[in-house]
């Protein structure tokens, strides 16, 4: 293994975290095994080989699914508070090794580190809020039309949940659905992206090491590795219940067909085309923090980047020329120095879909005003850094129907009021995140009301990207309709039960119903 970045101690970090030349790509826990072909991690940040991983065979995935199943009969009767006491450690072990793994997701995904270190940050948040929730997972009461009866419902958990994350946030979405999923009592069975394992080895390790010291079975937590035969292996499988699915749109669909097949249930987090509407109320300087982070933030690979900025015509040009101000001040390199705003494109198929998007916008009638490109020379040998574009365009336009997952930024303008921006940003096939920017009171509720924002995220003075773990997180339309993280999004985790309770010596029947013997 060949690890150029030392000066930014990446070959200390992946030491920390037991990440090494040849990593095991199926783990139970501390049992690691595979028997399949080798998967080699490259980084965006320059181009060098990380690691390699060994891929999960379907032998080795009846492994994982027997060790699984057999824990989560352990699992299960484990007292919620007592779960949530092994999730505490978790988060305890990820604030130890915050900074390596940090490191880790900046240096094989090619987002910034302070990007890097907060997306680990996620992974603590919703360890505590999990913590919490181990003692809130509370049914209803409800009164019986019979007399001398009492009606409940309660939450079981489901079994084997099975997780497929995306490249973008290669641990914190795995850590929404995992602290969650373990409170409520399920098992976990992770298929990270095969363009981020290392970072999937390294929280499987951490995961092994809490079970280990408290005497718990193997198979709580598992790890799969391999492209998307491997994923089929859940998705086929009446064994697993629930399949928590982050990635295109394209894929969600082939997920979610397959699942429903076996009537399975799926939790969905898929594409975003994400808007921010520009009122002529709004407050220009916070506008360009939030539209300028939203775009550029993370190369523009967040399910939740700002694909469009809506402007009123009587300030587009006063935000347009703001915005490109802005962007003459980006520095684009090595996302672990933190003198830089920009990092890599995940890899080289990134920047042809980049390159495709602004020759699109152009053969379709759109302005480029920041031109972009890819970017080549010292520091840049990976060839997966370009420069942020932003182009005016019109939102019919069939590229920026398309959500694409690189730093360009569609200008559009609109005239009239409000309404007039929401039916806009409203008129893509996506529904993930939307924000307004406003000081007009009517305006943010309008936005805000029956008839605003179809997105499952709506926001007012700040931008599309950057979620807090409190609030259910996902979309509507083609985003796929799941909820991960905070508020009720638990419940997709367990399974609904109602109890019926007769405490008398008689039976009678609902609905008034005769039988007599």
């Amino acid at each position: 293994m060949q690890v150029v970045a030392k000066d930014f101690g990446i070959q200390e970090a992946l030491q920390d975290l037991g990440v090494g030349a040849v990593n095991e790509g199926t783990s139970t826990g501390s049992q690691k095994f595979s028997n399949g072909e080798l998967i080699e991690s490259y980084s965006p940040v320059d181009g060098q080989l990380i690691g390699k991983v060994k891929s999960t065979t379907k032998a080795d995935y009846e492994i994982v699914m027997t060790v699984a199943t057999t824990a989560f009969k352990t699992w299960r009767v484990m007292p919620a508070p007592q779960r949530g006491e092994i999730v505490r450690q978790f988060g305890e072990k990820l604030r130890e090794k915050k900074e390596a793994l940090g490191k880790l997701v900046s240096y094989e995904m090619g987002k910034s580190y302070q990007e890097g270190l907060g997306e680990v940050q996620e992974m603590i948040d919703i360890c505590d809020f999990a913590v919490g929730l181990s003692r809130q997972l509370h049914g209803l009461t409800m009164h019986s039309e019979r007399p001398g009866h009492r009606m409940y419902e309660q939450y079981h958990p489901l079994g084997a949940v099975g997780i497929i994350s995306a490249f973008n946030f290669p641990v914190a979405v795995w850590a929404w659905n995992t602290a969650l999923a373990w409170v409520c009592g399920d098992v976990c069975i992770w298929k990270p992206s095969e363009k981020a394992p290392l970072c999937g080895v390294a929280c499987q390790n951490i995961a092994a090491e809490v079970f280990a010291e408290n005497n718990l079975p193997e198979g709580i937590s598992c790890l799969i590795n391999g492209d998307y035969c491997v994923g089929e292996f859940m998705t086929k499988d009446s064994r697993v219940p629930l399949v928590s699915a982050t990635g295109s749109t394209r894929m969600g669909k082939i997920v979610a067909q397959e699942v429903a097949g076996r009537l399975g249930k799926t939790l969905l987090e898929l594409g975003g085309n994400n808007a921010i509407i520009v009122t002529p109320d709004a407050d220009i300087k916070m506008t360009v923090i939030g539209a300028v982070f939203g775009a550029v933030g993370t190369a523009g690979q967040r399910c939740t980047s700002t694909r469009r900025l809506i402007i009123h015509e009587s300030i587009y040009d006063k935000v347009k020329n703001a915005i490109v101000d802005a962007y003459k001040q980006l520095k684009i390199g090595n996302p672990l120095d933190e003198n830089n705003h920009v990092g890599p494109l995940i890899d080289t198929d990134a920047v042809a879909m980049y390159k495709n998007a602004l020759e699109q916008v152009v053969e379709e009638g759109g302005k480029l005003i920041i031109e972009g490109g890819v970017l080549s020379g010292a520091g840049y040998e990976s060839g997966c850094y370009v420069k942020p574009a932003i182009a005016e365009a019109s939102n019919g336009f069939k590229i920026v129907q398309h959500e694409t997952f690189a730093p360009v930024l569609y200008l559009l303008k609109y005239s009239g009021e409000v309404t007039d921006a929401i039916e806009i940003q409203n008129n893509v096939a996506q529904g993930l995140s939307s924000a307004i920017m406003t000081n007009n009171l009517r305006e943010a509720e309008a936005f805000l009301s029956h008839a605003g924002s179809d997105c499952g995220i709506a926001n007012v003075n700040i931008g599309t990207s950057g979620a807090e773990i409190g609030g259910a997180f996902g979309g509507e339309k083609e985003t796929g309709g799941g909820r991960e993280s905070g508020s009720d999004a638990w419940k997709i985790y367990m399974r609904r039960q109602t109890n019926t309770i007769n405490y008398t010596t008689e039976l009678p029947l609902a609905q008034g119903i005769k039988f007599d013997l």
